[in-house]
């Protein structure tokens, strides 16, 4: 039996159809994005595990939640941040990678990027 997953349609034109997109890509593209930025030790929690790990790809979306609703998305990430990087500073590069990720990627709109960082990491050997 197939797994149930969201999808919606991001594009649709006359003859050629349309393109869906599955939530928890737009989670991937979120959890990708936000460990780019420098400071970020790596994504924490397991919010969308079950889903993901049935494809092996686990870690890609690990601390991401995504709602979508009319093509609106709202992202909820959970982080660890590197030790000595301003909190404030990295969450706003975060938020503003990860809206752009989304948009530029999917073409849908990022409503809120929030960002919750529940551990802070020391480098390794210090």
């Amino acid at each position: 039996m197939a797994e149930k997953r969201n999808t919606y349609t991001i594009h649709e034109e006359g003859d050629f159809g349309q393109v869906q997109i599955a939530d928890e890509v737009v989670a991937i593209i979120a959890g990708l994005a936000a460990t780019e930025v420098k400071g970020i030790a790596s994504m924490a929690g397991n919010i969308t595990n079950e889903l993901v790990g049935k494809l092996g790809m686990k870690n890609l979306s690990k601390g991401v939640k995504v709602d979508i609703l009319e093509g609106v998305v709202c992202v909820d990430l959970t982080l660890n941040i590197d030790y000595g990087y301003s909190i404030p500073d990295t969450s706003k590069l975060v938020q503003e990678k990860v809206k752009a990720a989304i948009e530029n990627m999917t073409g849908m709109q990022v409503s809120d990027v929030n960002v919750r960082v529940t551990s802070v990491e020391m480098e390794n050997g210090k």
